[in-house]
């Protein structure tokens, strides 16, 4: 058996199948995880209620990552980290993508909201049917007194997006910019990916960063699977992923994380 100390997994495209579910088998492994004292952390560009959602459906309890590093709560759901834009940063970003006339949407999350210009896009619909999640129309005027941005994100058409990745990151090079599927572009504040939020979750709860397995299937992963000691790639996952990975799993559709972990002898 493998010396694991915590296990971080993202949750869209690792831990979650084509239906957007945790099979049996898998959800079976995580509770294992728990039984013989070992964290288990998601860590996802979702928000806290989205990744609760799911949680709570497999009678699971453990601490989150959410908004890809920007924001850190405990079991009981205390913060512990958050790190985002204000209302002025995160109206820049907003107001050059509009001058730009990029053909896009954009979302922006806090810890308690996920803001969007209007329902009525039909990709802000198929994004509320995939995070089981209603999005609060009205935009950044939303924001209530206190509350950060901890996550722009754009959903465009998968051939515009590396046009719009390069645009947003040459005129914000502040920022953490970085594509977390084929037509969706996660913005945050800078020095916020999830390789920075293992890091630090390790410091709190002192554990090595090289006793630590993370499973992942997008660019928003890669970082993370590389600082992580034992970094697993999806079977899914875009073949520059993998190759720079180095380990690679079973795909998500056929339990990929479970085969990890029963590789690692904690399953």
């Amino acid at each position: 058996m493998a010396n694991i100390q915590a296990v971080f997994s993202d949750l869209d495209g690792t831990l979650l199948n084509s239906s957007h579910k945790i099979t049996p088998l898998t959800a079976a492994a995580i509770r294992r995880l728990g039984e013989i004292g070992i964290p288990f952390v998601p860590v996802s560009g979702r928000g806290p209620q989205g990744i609760d959602l799911i949680l709570e459906g497999q009678g699971l309890r453990c601490p989150i990552i959410a908004y890809s590093g920007a924001l850190m709560l405990d079991e009981q759901r205390r913060v512990i980290f958050e790190r985002g834009m204000s209302l002025g940063e995160a109206r820049a970003v907003v107001d050059h993508l509009k001058a730009r006339r990029f053909d896009l949407t954009w979302c922006a999350f806090s810890a308690k909201q996920w803001l969007v210009p209007t329902r009525e896009d039909p990709r802000i619909l198929v994004e509320e049917a995939i995070l089981q999640t209603q999005a609060t129309p009205g935009g950044l005027d939303r924001l209530q007194a206190g509350e950060v941005v901890d996550k722009l994100m754009c959903i465009c058409d998968p051939e515009q997006l590396p046009a719009v990745e390069a645009d947003v990151k040459a005129a914000f090079p502040m920022y953490t910019v970085v594509p977390s599927d084929r037509h969706l572009l996660e913005i945050m504040t800078g020095g916020v990916n999830k390789a920075q939020a293992m890091a630090q979750f390790c410091q709190l709860r002192q554990l090595d960063l090289r006793c630590v397995a993370a499973f992942g299937d997008q660019y928003n992963d890669l970082e993370m699977l590389q600082r992580a000691g034992y970094g697993i790639a999806m079977g899914n996952a875009p073949e520059p992923i993998r190759r720079a990975a180095g380990r690679v799993t079973a795909d998500h559709d056929h339990d990929g994380v479970y085969y990890a972990l029963q590789a690692l002898g904690l399953a």
